[in-house]
């Protein structure tokens, strides 16, 4: 009797397991949302690259087709010069600009804090806008740029720049992007230098270091986790460049001419335009390896350089 009264009932689930399930449900909402459109979806595009499908009719294999069309496709030829060159261009001049304009105002410059918001505004600004501004300003005829050209340095009328058709495309697309993106890594840099122990620039002062000197032998070095998250953050998105593109050069229609042709608008144009699912899933393979590889090198560079 006096066992049946002390005997207490087991609980069903322990209570290290109620703390792994409470846990699990806090991650289950992310988890399900990235299963759902981004783990599936990427496996799909990576067996839709071997299939031939437009969306309605049954599904088709079709091998290293879609791979091989890529050879003697002169768009997709096109949109990987023109991405390769704009990440060229965008990444070591926006690494550029953002490093000295974090260089300078970390300096105790008059107005500083202003200057910081208006070099950030444009990253937070609508794109639509900016880019309106950024057309208005390079306009061939009515803006500034070209009446400075006209007016001051003489430049004839029939050869003054179009800003937004030609070769000029590129040229035009990467200083908007430096423009546009200069401040928010701008910011990043900061960060990074108000992490600079100041008595290192005092010890370099009194051994008679010059500015040069300082920021080479101080600043950069200890930039150098910095510059490296800079550069692939910079690199990634730079190789997933698609609206200023559409905004710079395509205009209202959306239509890009091979010299404004980039790999993430060809396989949207491949895909939804064309509904070529397939041969979109192989340019978008490509683009992954492309990204993937470059990112590995980064990585293993910046590993050897922490070890030598």
């Amino acid at each position: 009797m006096n066992n049946w009264l002390h005997y207490e009932k087991k609980p069903l689930i322990s209570k290290e397991t109620r703390r792994t399930l409470v846990a699990y449900s806090f991650i289950a909402p992310n988890f399900i949302g990235f299963c759902v459109f981004t783990l599936i979806p990427i496996v799909f595009a990576f067996s839709l690259a071997f299939l031939k499908w437009d969306g309605s009719n049954p599904i088709e294999f079709a091998g290293v087709s879609n791979f091989a069309r890529l050879i003697d496709d002169t768009f997709f030829k096109a949109a990987l010069k023109n991405t390769i060159l704009y990440c060229l261009g965008t990444v070591p001049l926006t690494m550029i600009a953002s490093l000295a304009l974090a260089v300078v105002l970390n300096q105790k410059v008059f107005g500083r804090g202003i200057f910081r918001t208006l070099s950030f505004f444009p990253y937070v600004a609508s794109l639509v806008a900016i880019t309106s501004v950024w057309k208005m300003l390079f306009h061939p005829s009515k803006g500034p740029i070209n009446n400075i050209l006209f007016n001051t340095f003489k430049v004839a009328a029939e050869d003054l720049p179009q800003w937004f058709t030609g070769s000029l495309v590129l040229v035009s697309m990467i200083l908007f992007s430096v423009w546009k993106y200069m401040g928010y890594y701008m910011v990043i840099y900061l960060a990074g230098l108000q992490g600079i122990s100041g008595e290192l620039y005092e010890a370099a002062s009194l051994d008679g270091a010059g500015t040069w000197q300082k920021f080479r032998y101080i600043t950069w070095p200890q930039l150098s986790a910095t510059t490296f998250f800079v550069v692939v953050m910079l690199t990634i998105n730079c190789f997933k460049v698609y609206d200023i593109a559409i905004m710079l050069a395509g205009g209202g229609s959306g239509e890009l001419t091979t010299s404004a042709t980039v790999l993430v608008y060809y396989i949207y144009q491949k895909a939804f335009i064309d509904w070529d699912l397939g041969y979109s899933s192989a340019v978008a393979m490509v683009l992954f390896v492309l990204v993937l590889t470059v990112t590995i090198i980064q990585f293993y560079g910046q590993s050897r350089k922490e070890k030598a």
